[in-house]
């Protein structure tokens, strides 16, 4: 390996080209290899392969570099799929064969638990799988209006830029959202606020009547003229999709067409509304949604988790069992189907607005929803709720934190089913409850919730012996 000249701390001086052999992956999906005692993060390399490289990021303690070749390959490398990678960034691991990416993952949380906390799982589950493309049911594309080129481009953003990617489809999008991003790069273009529409937020629910339902929200920072009108309404009508907007927070997001969903028609074979909804066919359970609503954004591996989950924590009829950071109600209702009596504590109030709705449309009435900052739980706002024999928690990347370490001998339950979107604070969490509240981590594994991207979703039972 070359020796890096010396230079000075100026990071507009171009860095040296350096050979090195790749250790392992990061959290971000990089190569990680070390030089003269610093570690050097490389984007595109794969561990076990010998590249050279040149920094773009050069920090006292780490530096950030791009590959400029493969020298040697690792056998575990793969043509990628999508014509766009290496360009957008909503994908880091297309490169890598897909069995290898979902290892990968699993020695990522394994790593975390011993490196942050000193657990280790008594067994590691098989990880879950799920759809390779096509899979992405939400997503925010950016979109923004090239003056120079008359062009508008509509994606996910530049991989290492702030700027949107040139792209015309998306392998990981459901194919018929795809297909959508060329045609609103046209339409746009003709709108007269084509420089003041930043986002399109995207959802879609499962097909009615044959047919995908899939909602469009346009956050717009401008009015719509009379001609933008007639454009929006007539690419809603060809496409066969719904076109919402949103001119501020949330609380601004309406329908614009159709504005009002159609009325029952008895005589039709077809699903009385054309809204938003996923289901849960195993535990009988159907789950209305609005656009800007958070759901798993890969509803059939969702399917399969929901199944591990139960299966890990075994509700039992008359249990009484909490579900922290309930959302919806995604895990809710199936711990309710077994006839346990739960409790769903969510923060936001319009999640929970919805779970009650679908408790009532899946008529089921031992279950209870409630509005709680879970992120200020303390021992006595916990002791309060009452003793449960068994917990569900699924925090955002947040962790459970000031929840985990509220649990007092009066308030532990007997199991803890724990879903995870970061490994690094599942981590944290894992060491309180290990190191401090006498739990033993029983099992964990990886769910490839997010195949191609870095993203780990992870699921762990604790448990009082």
């Amino acid at each position: 390996m070359r020796k890096r000249r010396n230079r000075n701390a100026s990071e507009r001086i171009q860095a040296p080209i350096l050979t090195a052999v790749i250790e392992s992956l990061d959290q971000e999906g990089r190569g990680v290899t070390h030089v003269e005692g610093k570690t050097i993060f490389v984007e595109g390399a794969l561990p076990n392969e010998k590249v050279s490289f040149q920094s773009q990021q050069i920090k006292p303690s780490y530096e950030v570099a791009n590959v400029v070749e493969v020298m040697k390959q690792s056998n575990l490398r793969v043509t990628p799929h999508c014509r766009h990678f290496g360009i957008c960034g909503g994908c880091k691991l297309q490169h890598l064969d897909f069995a290898a990416q979902v290892a990968a993952k699993q020695r990522l949380l394994e790593n975390d638990l011993w490196h942050i906390s000193k657990v280790k799982a008594e067994n590691m589950l098989p990880p879950l799988y799920g759809p390779t493309w096509g899979y992405r049911h939400k997503a925010r594309l950016s979109v923004k209006y090239v003056a120079k080129k008359q062009r508008v481009l509509v994606g996910f953003i530049e991989k290492g830029t702030s700027f949107v990617a040139d792209m015309n489809s998306c392998e990981v999008l459901v194919p018929e959202v795809s297909r959508l991003i060329e045609p609103l790069q046209h339409l746009i273009l003709q709108l007269s606020i084509k420089d003041k529409l930043p986002q399109i937020e995207l959802a879609v629910g499962e097909k009615i009547a044959e047919r995908l339902v899939i909602v469009l929200i346009l956050r717009i920072l401008d009015a719509l003229d009379m001609q933008d009108e007639i454009l929006l309404k007539a690419f809603a009508d060809e496409h066969e999709v719904q076109i919402w907007t949103q001119t501020k927070g949330p609380e601004t997001i309406r329908p614009f067409h159709p504005q009002h969903l159609p009325h029952v028609d008895a005589d039709a074979k077809t699903h009385a509304l054309a809204q938003l909804q996923y289901s849960l066919p195993e535990f009988g359970l159907t789950y209305p949604f609005k656009p800007n609503e958070f759901t798993q954004v890969n509803p059939q591996i969702n399917q399969v988790m929901i199944r591990r989950a139960m299966q890990l924590l075994t509700p039992q009829a008359n249990e009484r069992i909490a579900d922290f950071f309930c959302g919806i109600g995604n895990f809710t209702l199936p711990i309710a189907r077994s006839g346990a009596k739960v409790l769903g504590l969510e923060g936001l109030a319009n999640l929970v607005e919805r779970a009650q709705e679908s408790a009532e449309l899946n008529a089921i009435d031992h279950v209870e929803f409630s509005v709680a900052d879970l992120f200020k739980m303390t021992p006595e706002a916990l002791a309060e709720l009452g003793r449960f024999e068994k917990w569900l928690v699924d925090p955002p990347r947040d962790g459970a934190f000031e929840l985990i370490k509220s649990i007092q001998a009066q308030s532990s339950p007997q199991r803890i089913v724990y879903v995870s979107c970061n490994p690094a604070t599942l981590a944290r969490d894992a060491g309180i409850l290990v190191n401090e509240k006498g739990y033993t981590l029983s099992a964990a594994g990886v769910i490839n919730m997010f195949p191609h991207t870095a993203h780990v979703e992870s699921i762990a039972m604790f448990e009082l012996l």
